[in-house]
């Protein structure tokens, strides 16, 4: 039985790059995009696709049930009927609490696992690089995660007020304030979730961990505080981890600490807040340096 033209030759020679060759800026810049892909679900099956844009649809809720208030009754009250504010947006709900276990551990442990790190810094990229793009797309993540919804609030809420030109010159200082907060708070918890997620290569171990820090120091604060006469609080609630950047955000918007926090009536308590978020991001890009200085080995 003859076999001629039954086989298939190919000639699968070693080829050279010929593209262009970047340097560590480009190998950071490419593991940052990288890690938005994979947090986001890009390029993967729906179901890593299902849980991200699910929670955004759910912290973008009260902004559509605001201006869709607004909307309905325009021409019926004088004053305007909110149910959220800009400063109270820029919370910490169960959603991005949620969020952030699910993503930072997601980012970070499988290249542990799957024992990746040595491939990846055999090109030009150092520790301070892979914990740059790692915290830099969580942190963006989370950014846009909190800023969208600012951005349907703010824009229904000028498309259904009396003038929108009034409206936008009337709230110049939210283009500002907005921003500002929202990115203190990315910046926070993604510095916290990308630390926790560093020190495991199980993911469900980390986003336990982050929930678990977050949740415990939040009732042992309350516990601490106890309850709030007079607007006196106490130097214990910033032991809250979760509630922290929002004792910054008062102080952008407000210029002083709420008098309805746990904070509130604390002598400096505005710059005890600062100082203890500056020490904890501190912390937590101590622990990702330690982590991954034996890399650049």
């Amino acid at each position: 039985m003859s076999m001629a033209g039954a086989g298939a030759v190919y000639d699968r020679g070693y080829r050279p790059y010929d593209g262009s060759r970047g340097r560590r800026g480009a190998a950071t810049f490419a593991l940052y995009k990288a890690s938005i892909r994979r947090a986001l679900g890009l390029r993967r099956t729906w179901r890593q696709k299902f849980a991200p844009f699910v929670l955004l649809g759910i912290v973008t809720i009260p902004a559509v049930v605001n201006v869709g208030i607004g909307y309905v009754t325009r021409d019926r009250l004088d004053n305007k009927i909110e149910i959220i504010t800009y400063r109270n947006y820029v919370g910490v709900s169960s959603a991005l609490l949620l969020f952030v276990a699910l993503v930072a551990p997601d980012v970070m442990c499988p290249d542990r696992r799957q024992k990746v790190l040595p491939l990846m810094f055999a090109r030009p990229l150092t520790g301070v690089d892979y914990v740059i793009a790692k915290v830099g797309a969580i942190g963006s993540i989370l950014f846009a995660f909190s800023f969208l919804p600012q951005v349907v609030l703010f824009v229904g809420n000028m498309l259904v007020s009396d003038s929108a030109g009034k409206y936008f010159t009337g709230h110049l200082d939210i283009l500002w304030r907005v921003p500002v907060t929202v990115l203190m708070l990315a910046a926070f918890y993604a510095v916290v979730g990308v630390a926790i997620g560093s020190l495991t290569d199980r993911r469900i171990v980390a986003g336990s961990a982050v929930i678990g820090l977050l949740l415990i120091t939040s009732i042992a604060s309350s516990v601490m505080v106890g309850e709030i006469v007079n607007g006196h609080g106490s130097i214990a609630a910033l032991v809250n981890v979760l509630s922290l950047p929002l004792y910054l955000r008062d102080l952008v918007f407000l210029g002083h600490i709420d008098p309805t926090s746990p904070l509130a009536g604390v002598s400096n308590g505005g710059l005890f807040a600062v100082a203890t978020y500056v020490a904890i991001l501190l912390v937590g890009v101590g622990v990702l340096l330690q982590r991954y200085r034996w890399v650049e080995h």
